[in-house]
């Protein structure tokens, strides 16, 4: 690939810029909010202030490329983030996948190969057909926005029979289009490994994958193993403090770039505007670092302190996205040739 299908269309190598590679915009749930209101959803104040923040990344902190991985099991709604982004000025890229740690809805087992309804369709898996579509025709209700990217989640339980499900869908989906797999993970259970396991065993290749949440773990051997290996890993929760504080995970993400890491790391917060699961007010008292400037305010100048360079910055925030979005190894050396110099 050598564009990157984004809310507005496709768009070249050369204007991914510098990314910031796992984020969300909303994260929701239709059903509960059909059913329960949510005080603290204020959908006018919630793009007002999305519109103010997305418009000050590109303006004030030369953010051009957003990665919304906000996927179905989180409330993936793209026709609201079309509607929010009328006249942001910055590349937002979405994504197919399915959230879940564990179990699928009901729908994907009457509707699998073996359900009671798929059995009688015949073809491939529904959630095969989703991803692939997703990408290549468009997400339902978008007028064709396209995702460039697959979302898939490993947690507590690992990698569960409906996961399993999941992961080979997303197999398929990425080798059929070729954009990227990007994950969930938790460090406690050192999914990474489960998750490259799977990959190498069903032909992925690892080098098209993110272990996401890695910036969650202090274990420099564990992480090193993941790049080691060929993935890319997500330094990805900036700002997350109530899982790990970011002094911890600057020193960490400094420590890998001092021992030649740069080419493998992407970073980014996995921060939202809106959480029905954290709500503003909640993440407001309890983690108020937790928002999408934060790298740039924050970690990029501490970072700096520790002697990390401009070159190692740029290349995890500009050039290794483009290898991770695109694939395309000469389009990344000629942005590379570009920002960083020969």
């Amino acid at each position: 690939m050598t564009t990157v299908n984004t809310l507005r269309g496709p768009i070249d190598s050369t204007q991914i810029g510098t990314t910031l590679m796992h984020e969300h915009i909303m994260a929701r749930n239709p059903e509960l909010e059909q059913n329960i209101v949510h005080p603290e959803y204020d959908e006018a104040a919630i793009f007002e202030r999305a519109r103010k923040s997305l418009t000050s990344l590109h303006e004030d902190k030369g953010i051009d490329t957003f990665v919304d991985l906000t996927v179905l099991g989180l409330g993936r709604d793209i026709p609201t983030v079309q509607r929010l982004a009328e006249g942001v000025p910055l590349n937002i890229v979405v994504a197919t996948g399915y959230y879940t740690a564990k179990d699928l809805p009901t729908y994907f087992h009457t509707h699998g190969p073996d359900g009671l309804v798929g059995k009688t369709l015949g073809g491939p898996d529904v959630l095969e057909t989703m991803f692939i579509e997703d990408i290549t025709r468009g997400i339902p209700r978008t007028d064709g926005v396209k995702a460039g990217i697959i979302k898939i989640v490993t947690d507590e339980h690992g990698i569960t029979p409906d996961l399993d499900r999941v992961y080979r869908a997303a197999a398929r989906a990425q080798a059929e289009t070729g954009v990227p797999i990007s994950t969930h993970t938790n460090v406690h259970f050192a999914n990474g490994r489960d998750q490259q396991k799977w990959f190498k065993a069903n032909g992925v290749d690892l080098e098209r994958t993110v272990i996401g949440h890695s910036g969650d773990s202090t274990d420099l051997d564990y992480l090193k193993e993941l790049m080691d290996n060929g993935s890319f890993i997500g330094m990805d929760r900036f700002g997350m403090e109530f899982v790990l504080d970011d002094e911890s995970r600057v020193d960490t993400l400094a420590k890998l770039l001092e021992q030649g890491y740069a080419e493998k790391i992407t970073i980014s917060h996995d921060a939202g505007f809106f959480s029905i699961n954290t709500p503003p007010s909640w993440r407001a008292k309890h983690t108020p670092n937790w928002h999408h400037h934060r790298i740039s305010d924050y970690v990029l100048p501490e970072l700096r302190k520790r002697g990390v360079t401009e070159d190692q910055i740029t290349q995890m925030m500009v050039v290794n996205p483009v290898q991770v979005l695109t694939g395309d190894t000469e389009a990344t050396k000629a942005v590379a040739a570009k920002v960083l110099g020969p």
